[in-house]
């Protein structure tokens, strides 16, 4: 019997084992037969993979797919294994990666293929075919000539043109069986990990259904969600008629001095689309009431600007209304689990005074408008009186616009309800995905830093519960939009970088966001840099976050 060390599991204590074990090891002794129950592992706040060695000493937390890291790992893994089922059955084409759509991932075929109905199931049988044979998921550093060698070898010409732009020494790889891949992140030690998973039929593609954070290891039920679907396949038809789609022929466009081109593109596209928003609008004479929610960081407030201007082209005089001057009295507002004050919750607005007041505008009556005074925590008289005509349009923008509560009152046919969000549509490559997120997440980091007062650990802390309220508050609605918007630009990643990098190397080893912040870098490092701002227009929704805007957004 060689070396024995000792080492600390979480929930568990000191566990002694043989020096030179890997992470997997311990956790088959630790966990026996549950053991694939858990993915991955933190160390001193950072994510590990399960075949990493264990070292005296070392304090351990086990990563099950019911936490945000072990999740990602899950979705990793079980992409791992549809492309390569696919790859088995179309050996000529391609499987892309594509996005989240409700609480399954959307995934299709490139080269013009489509995946019928009858595909599902020879997919599915040979999914489940790689992961009842566990095949080992082996991770290894190799040089960038070397990787670059394999990806051609595996016909991974979209990597190939991302790490030629990059000036990476050295590429991490997967090796499974026969086949080889780049992931961004880890995956689990083999493919036995994901045995939870279902396929759906999704034309021209499909759906990848497995377990979420909350549905205690059983897969989740899938909601169609076609109007968002639809802003995605038109995102991803417009990257491709640029080549846009991934992110090496960003970086090419960037070091070959094309982006300017792309930048005024890209802003043509959101003025147009603002613009045809306008005139829907304008077009029907029953709306007079304008209703825009979205996520954080989304870009609402920019947007709402730009609406207007579209709308006094079209001869209208739009006047905004804050939802947040309808908060109750402080001492009103709900609370939430922890007994702090909840904020983001619907009942934290008089929605009674809120209506009222909305009525007494659609029928011609002049209202004045509250203020709430944040500091003393109560509703007070503005002394802003408005009235509204068929001229006046009442734009309302907030987490809450497209809650048939807010507005309950108002004919439907009075509203027009606008959903925006920023729905990224570029991939790193085929394979990995950007997620919509981590976009808004680098977006709001920057806005809170130059804008609120806020350093990256408090915007870290505040994250967590904004994404909660989210999944509360927005995205159930979303469907209930008469259009969306997206206020993604395919750009702004390589200009937020430069912004956003000085803060994430803040956080060090001691913060409990460590991994997330090691992990937003390492994202970041896929791009190269936009140097020069001034191409970007003043009223782009990318000033909301930077600065330079000529329209007052904070």
């Amino acid at each position: 019997m060689g070396k024995q060390i000792k080492v600390y599991v979480e929930g568990i204590g000191g566990v002694d084992i043989g020096e030179g074990s890997l992470l997997v090891d311990l956790s088959r002794q630790v966990f026996g037969k549950d053991y694939k129950k858990y993915l991955g592992a933190r160390i001193n706040n950072e994510v590990h993979h399960l075949r990493n060695e264990v070292q005296e000493g070392m304090y351990v937390k086990f990563l099950s797919n019911e936490e945000e890291d072990g999740f990602k790992i899950y979705t990793r893994t079980i992409s791992a294994v549809f492309i390569m089922a696919c790859k088995e059955i179309f050996p000529e084409s391609t499987a892309k990666i594509e996005h989240f759509l409700g609480r399954g991932l959307y995934a299709e075929l490139e080269e013009g293929h489509s995946i019928s109905f009858g595909d599902i199931k020879n997919i599915k049988r040979k999914m489940r075919e790689i992961v009842d044979r566990d095949i080992p998921i082996i991770r290894e550093e190799v040089s960038k000539e070397v990787a670059l060698s394999l990806f051609e070898e595996f016909g991974h010409e979209d990597k190939i043109r991302l790490y030629n732009t990059l000036e990476d020494e050295s590429v991490q790889i997967y090796r499974m069986d026969d086949y080889l891949d780049r992931f961004h992140g880890y995956l689990a030690p083999s493919t036995g990990y994901v045995d939870v998973f279902d396929l759906k039929y999704y034309y021209p593609g499909a759906i990848i259904l497995f377990p979420a954070t909350d549905s205690n290891n059983k897969l989740p039920e899938f909601k169609e969600q076609k109007k968002l679907a639809k802003v995605f396949r038109d995102a991803k038809e417009w990257a491709n008629i640029l080549d846009l789609a991934y992110v090496g022929s960003l970086n090419e466009k960037i070091l070959n001095g094309e982006i300017g081109e792309v930048i005024r593109i890209s802003e043509a596209l959101h003025e147009k689309k603002i613009a045809q928003i306008a005139d829907m609008i304008c077009e029907d004479d029953d709306i007079n009431m304008i209703l825009i929610a979205g996520p954080s960081s989304s870009g609402k407030t920019t947007f709402a600007e730009r609406l207007a201007i579209h709308l006094k082209v079209n001869g209208k005089r739009p006047i905004g209304i804050s939802i947040d001057d309808y908060f109750v009295n402080r001492e009103d507002s709900p609370v939430n689990e922890d007994g702090e004050y909840d904020f983001e919750s619907l009942e934290a607005i008089d929605l009674e005074q809120f209506n009222s007041d909305l009525v007494k505008l659609l029928e011609g009556e002049e209202i004045e408008l509250p203020k709430y005074n944040f500091i003393k925590g109560i509703r007070e008289k503005s002394g802003v009186k408005i009235r509204v005509d068929q001229d006046h349009p009442i734009i309302v923008e907030g987490i809450h616009a497209l809650n048939p509560r807010l507005a309950a009152y108002i004919p439907e046919k009075n509203k027009f309800k606008i959903y925006i969000s920023a729905l990224t549509q570029l991939n790193i490559d085929a394979h990995n995905r950007i997620s919509t997120t981590d976009t808004r997440l680098i977006r709001r980091t920057v806005r809170d830093y130059r804008y609120r007062g806020n350093d990256i650990f408090r915007t870290f802390e505040l994250w967590s519960r904004v994404r909660e309220g989210e999944e509360v508050n927005i995205f159930p609605y979303q469907e209930e939009a008469d259009i969306m918007f997206d206020s993604a630009l395919v750009y702004e990643l390589a200009v937020l970088k430069k912004h956003v990098i000085p803060l994430l190397k803040q956080i060090d080893s001691s913060s409990i966001y460590y991994s997330e912040a090691r992990m937003l870098l390492k994202f970041l490092s896929y791009f190269r840099d936009i140097e020069d701002e001034d191409i970007i227009p003043p009223n782009s929704i990318l000033r909301e976050f930077i600065g330079g805007a000529d329209i007052d957004v904070h």
